[in-house]
């Protein structure tokens, strides 16, 4: 079977009984994962934009995050009700574009849900460190201990998988709770203000408007992998009722959150210039409200669950989109295989973390390529790639499927319609341009785009040759081909 440039091979029962996944997930345990996926955002991350843009640049950058991630999450509720598949990015844009267009949309999401693992383990080894004393060069040690640990939970089962997600989110929600209401009181604008505005700059805005763009990547970490929760279709119960409900309510949550500790972290010493080059800015805002004491430690320690939460969570992500990825075709089938027992994407899972944990160490140990630029910074653009290119093809698909498949069966519709697509479009347009303007993070910016254009190559070569009818791609096809 041919079309569209690509071509599909046939295969029996027993290779889809070799790819099956169990349903478990409910309102609750999405909701648990849509959040945890992004909690680590309002522990480490964020906080290099301050560098970049002061706190005002922030500040607006944060406001223009907060409006695209409602117009991606109102379009995508309506397309994952609709198309109720792991695929994902990579689902919708098959159905609004072909093949192709899966391709390119669910290849721009892998390159986001394997880096933003090992952006985020880079700040658990951050914490870790600084809570234990132990030197930075220990730091990949941390990273590998934290893979193994959170792999091997992932493959158990997902009914482990969402039971740590609940349990890690709820935990890291109630340390965001204890240091928000600990830190607010205590917000002093000369310490928002403190980052040394350029010559003729104010302090609200010390690198001028320039820093808005510079900012919008970080503030994006604010609310990046929200957009995962598609991926856990063929494991919620009622996917239909439940995806559409848990992206409102985590994404609402998110933005409670985001603009809470951005007041409470910068508003404290040592103020937005020492926490926007921090590996640890929640550490150092436990240590200015609570003291140095033990305490303060303890409670670091504690908020290391909500970088775990996060890595937990894509890890998850990054599994499911592989898998659909490999069943499919698009990647190598042998990709795609769940454990016998526990009907978990194991291979998917272990592959990922290993490319995660040496694109990390590459980073690392590149002083000539990216000196003394934080890593995790470093990462964090790359992951922004990524998800800036698959939020630019699924924001597309919602609105060519509104006009090409006016038909398809849309049990649940977008709040903000086409109009919030077109807004989310235009700021996700905005944000991926304003990643090349930053000389210190666009070199491993360029890094995606040459990983990009490999994997575009060999699908070219390879991946368009061995297609299979899996079920997304069986109702992708039927989306686009029959309105």
């Amino acid at each position: 079977m041919s079309g569209d440039f690509v071509s599909y091979e046939e295969k029996d029962a027993a290779f889809f009984a070799e790819r099956r996944l169990r349903r478990h997930a409910g309102l609750g345990s999405l909701w648990a994962l849509g959040v945890g996926a992004v909690i680590s955002g309002d522990f480490f991350g964020w906080n290099f934009g301050l560098d970049v843009g002061g706190f005002g640049g922030l500040l607006i950058a944060t406001a223009l995050a907060t409006v695209l991630y409602a117009g991606l999450c109102a379009s995508i509720a309506e397309l994952a009700a609709a198309l109720p598949h792991a695929g994902g990015a990579y689902s919708f844009g098959r159905s609004a574009f072909g093949p192709w267009g899966g391709f390119v949309a669910g290849l721009a999401a892998n390159i986001e849900y394997v880096l933003t693992p090992a952006v985020i383990v880079v700040g658990i080894g951050g914490y870790l460190g600084a809570v234990f004393g132990t030197p930075a060069a220990a730091a990949p040690l941390w990273w590998l201990g934290a893979y193994a640990l959170f792999v091997g939970l992932n493959v158990r089962g997902v009914e482990l998988t969402f039971r740590v997600a609940i349990g890690t989110t709820l935990v890291a929600l109630a340390v965001l709770v204890v240091f928000c209401a600990a830190a607010l009181p205590e917000f002093s604008w000369e310490m928002a203000l403190s980052v040394p505005p350029d010559v003729g700059q104010s302090r609200f805005l010390p690198h001028g408007w320039l820093g808005v763009l510079w900012c919008l990547p970080f503030a994006m970490w604010f609310f990046l992998a929200v957009e995962e929760l598609p991926l856990a279709a063929e494991e919620a119960r009622d996917p239909v009722r439940d995806l559409p409900r848990a992206l409102g309510l985590s994404l609402a949550t998110l933005v409670v959150a985001a603009f809470c500790v951005l007041f409470a972290n910068a508003g404290v010493a040592p103020g937005a210039v020492g926490v926007g080059v921090s590996d640890e800015p929640l550490f150092l805002g436990f240590r200015a409200t609570f003291g140095d004491a033990a305490g303060a430690r303890v409670l670091s320690l504690v908020a290391v669950a909500g970088l775990i939460a996060s890595f937990h969570s894509i890890i998850y992500a990054y599994g499911r989109n592989i898998f659909a990825l490999s069943r499919a075709g698009y990647f190598p089938h042998w990709l795609s295989r769940t454990h016998g027992e526990n009907q978990t994407p194991h291979v998917a899972l272990i592959v990922g973390a290993v490319i995660g944990f040496f694109v990390a160490l590459l980073i690392e140990y590149s002083d000539a390529v990216f000196g003394d630029v934080p890593v995790g910074a470093v990462l964090l653009n790359m992951a922004v790639f990524g998800a800036l290119i698959s939020y630019v093809m699924q924001l597309a698909a919602f609105l060519a499927l509104r006009r090409s498949s006016p038909k398809l069966e849309r049990p649940h519709r977008s709040v903000l319609g086409v109009s919030g697509a077109w807004v989310a479009l235009v700021l996700a347009g905005v944000a991926l341009l304003c990643l090349f303007l930053n000389p210190e993070y666009s070199v491993g910016v360029w890094g995606c785009v040459v990983w990009y254009a490999l994997g575009i190559g060999y699908f070219a070569l390879v991946g368009r040759h061995r297609l299979v009818l899996a079920p997304e791609e069986e109702a992708a096809r039927d989306a686009r081909d029959g309105g």
